[in-house]
């Protein structure tokens, strides 16, 4: 596969935060080892407010997860994270994944979202990777993890170095910091597993799942 450099991009990167909605800038990332907690954790973070779900692709069922959430999901976008290899962009867009992230960046995962035609978000940490991001065409970042690597003093570094882009921090985020995070002027949206924890999911306490849910969501609107 022809590498993708600046000059050779096969078209420009579709926008991410067009997949958020006007009324929430949250991402509900999960991490879920059993495909039988899909649809009880699906409805529990739909009906607390969540409108964007990424299932990271660090379990054995991560792409059954995506497919049934994506065919059952009322309202919300659910899309693939944890995407390192290029293979990978077209299972999860075949499971029904609406988008996908990384949490880095390479010209072949650029190159592999190009050719899927959905939108992606690569991570960067350091200037010189947001640099080289932003040359193939991606004003719309990940920083993760946030919490080590600067958290909001870095995106204030950047914001005057980059002015043409924006971050999506996730790490360290909670419902004490959301509010501070999302004010930030270069973050057009934050994501975490605080808002679905890990230990709540395995124990199958949707009740649970639902609450923190929807206090991650009033964090985020007061």
């Amino acid at each position: 596969m022809q590498a993708l450099s600046p000059k050779n991009s096969l078209s420009s990167p579709r926008p991410f935060d067009e997949l958020l909605s006007k009324t929430s800038r949250l991402i509900a990332i999960l991490h879920v080892e059993q495909l039988s907690h899909a649809v009880p954790l699906l409805d529990a973070l739909e009906e607390a407010g969540i409108k964007t779900i990424e299932v990271t692709l660090r379990s054995p069922c991560a792409l059954a997860v995506i497919e049934t959430m994506a065919a059952r999901a009322k309202e919300a976008i659910v899309g693939a994270g944890t995407l390192t290899r290029p293979e990978q962009f077209a299972a999860a867009r075949d499971a029904g994944a609406r988008f996908f992230v990384s949490p880095a960046f390479s010209p072949s995962l650029a190159n592999a979202a190009d050719e899927v035609g959905l939108p992606f978000l690569p991570g960067a940490t350091t200037p010189t990777e947001v640099l080289v991001a932003r040359e193939h065409g991606y004003s719309e970042l990940k920083c993760f993890p946030s919490d080590l690597n600067g958290g909001l003093r870095w995106l204030q570094h950047l914001a005057p170095l980059f002015p043409d882009v924006s971050f999506c921090p996730t790490g360290g985020i909670s419902n004490e910091t959301i509010r501070e995070v999302l004010s930030q002027p270069n973050v057009f949206a934050a994501g975490g597993m605080y808002m679905a924890p890990k230990q709540l999911i395995e124990a199958s306490d949707w009740a649970a799942v639902k609450a923190v849910a929807e206090e991650a969501v009033r964090a985020a609107a007061r």
